[in-house]
């Protein structure tokens, strides 16, 4: 039952993470043919009351396009971790692991796991200590004036989705370690 909850939850995220990024990415094509336009609107060869009627209507690049980028990215990292983490996603370096034992390899994993949810668990209480302090001191972006703290709150919502889906995985592979039953699996990144 918490298997899929915690499942639920990462997938959640992994298509919020993508609706994000893919609003990013239109926004960002759109900025730059914006910027591409406002040049050739602002050429010389263009007949002055042309190009600025034209960039009278707000042709050009979109005004904290590199802001929102930054702030959307922050969310769109932190709303993939959970699904990387659940289904064993991180690269790996095998070479010398492969030639130890399943049980080896059973509490190698287990420490990773438990390395990567202290980790995890650490970054979202930073982030809400950040997104306090960015509440109180009420600081803005430069050039669009957005509170800073609603970046912070977002990836926030990612890191603590991320953390639970740590600690979880850090459980079931305490589990797997002392049963030696096989929780999870399909997992792990194709090489």
């Amino acid at each position: 039952m918490l298997g899929r909850i915690v499942e639920a939850l990462a997938r959640l995220m992994a298509v919020l993470g993508g609706l994000v990024l893919t609003g990013l990415i239109l926004m960002t094509c759109l900025s730059i043919l914006g910027r591409s336009a406002s040049g050739v609107l602002n050429a010389d060869w263009m007949p002055e009351g042309l190009g600025a009627a034209l960039l009278g209507l707000g042709i050009g690049p979109i005004r904290g396009d590199f802001e929102l980028v930054e702030a959307g990215m922050a969310f769109v990292i932190f709303a993939f971790l959970p699904i990387t983490q659940l289904k064993g996603g991180h690269a790996s370096v095998d070479i010398f692991t492969n030639m130890l034992g399943l049980r080896a390899n059973r509490v190698l994993t287990l420490l990773w796991a438990l390395l990567f949810a202290a980790a995890m668990v650490l970054i979202a209480w930073q982030l809400w200590q950040g997104t306090q302090d960015k509440m109180r001191n009420g600081e803005t972006s430069f050039l669009i004036q957005f509170p800073i703290w609603w970046a912070y709150a977002a990836s926030l919502v990612g890191a603590v989705a991320a953390a639970a889906t740590s600690v979880y995985i850090a459980l079931v592979r305490l589990a797997e370690l002392a049963t030696g039953d096989a929780i999870l699996t399909g997992e792990g990144a194709e090489h």
